[in-house]
């Protein structure tokens, strides 16, 4: 399998700069046991692929669609918990790219706006999550709270092999089309007018968006993907001056909460997703705070002159 490829490749070198890693149980669990090696290798993997995801959600002004489709993933986790052994992420993959279909056709038909749609599957599939685990779960599994806020130990090798392929798929999608996702994101009209495929583009974002927002459930939770999926994006904007910079910035700003997350949460015992999504939150507030700051001594300085 894939993911048993990348450990192989990764473990290696996880293991050889473990002792100048910070932190005891950050480094230890991390970087020298398996489960830890696989939970950090997922998160890497699919903060570099929100990093890019993030910019071309924000250019569309889709940023709600990673939490609604965030909460889609739930209702397929809580049915695949109830229904079936398979890994909960099948389940979620599957409901989760055809809520992402649907959505896009309602919105591109004009039957419903993206926002009303987003709004509907959202609250409907997390609710179908919450119905069938009350009536035939038992009520709310220990399981389930990871996945509401994640929890790196429910990383196992199927998952990490699932997560692999969806990230080197969607970043393979993205890097490939990323100049079609950039004219379709700033004019479709033009980009009609110079045969480019927009529904077909559109629709294969947002399925990729799907599947992305589900590899990123076990590590930060359905409750808060937006955090990882959009924040860094959002914060990328404070400061690029481009289109390029600001892919080159969400990475900067999106591992940065990552490494910063898992090593307070690993140390101070809290839940990855939390810890992560709040570390994220602060560095847009710090750059948000020292950019209106940087303004106003421009400013200033301009009046004295």
């Amino acid at each position: 399998m894939i993911g048993d490829i990348v450990l192989k490749l990764f473990a290696p070198f996880l293991e050889y700069i473990a002792p100048i890693m910070p932190g005891e149980t950050f480094s230890k669990f991390f970087f020298e046991m398996e489960i830890g090696q696989q939970a950090l290798l997922a998160s890497i993997f699919v903060t570099f692929v929100s990093g890019f995801l993030g910019v071309f959600l924000l250019m569309r002004n889709l940023a709600l669609i990673g939490d609604g489709l965030a909460h889609v993933s739930f209702g397929g986790v809580a049915l695949a918990i109830v229904f079936s052994s398979t890994t909960p992420l099948y389940y979620a993959l599957l409901l989760s790219i055809i809520s992402a279909i649907i959505i896009y056709e309602l919105q591109v038909r004009e039957i419903l706006s993206g926002d009303a749609s987003i709004g509907i599957f959202l609250t409907g599939m997390l609710a179908l999550g919450l119905v069938a685990l009350r009536i035939w779960g038992g009520g709310v599994q220990n399981d389930i709270e990871g996945y509401l806020f994640g929890n790196l130990l429910l990383v196992d090798k199927e998952s990490f092999n699932l997560i692999c392929i969806i990230s080197i798929v969607s970043i393979t999608f993205l890097i490939m089309t990323h100049k079609i996702l950039l004219i379709t994101s700033v004019d479709q009209l033009a980009a009609q007018i110079q045969g480019i495929p927009v529904r077909a583009t559109g629709l294969a974002f947002s399925v990729i968006t799907a599947a992305t927002v589900v590899s990123m459930v076990q590590v930060m939770g359905a409750l808060l993907v937006t955090a990882l999926l959009v924040t860094p994006a959002a914060t990328s904007q404070l400061v690029s001056s481009s289109f390029r910079s600001s892919f080159i910035w969400a990475q900067i700003f999106g591992f940065t909460s990552v490494f910063l997350g898992l090593y307070y949460s690993a140390e101070l015992e809290t839940g990855s997703g939390s810890m992560i999504a709040l570390v994220a939150a602060i560095i847009f507030g710090c750059v948000a705070i020292f950019q209106v700051g940087l303004r106003q001594l421009i400013f200033a300085s301009e009046n004295v002159n």
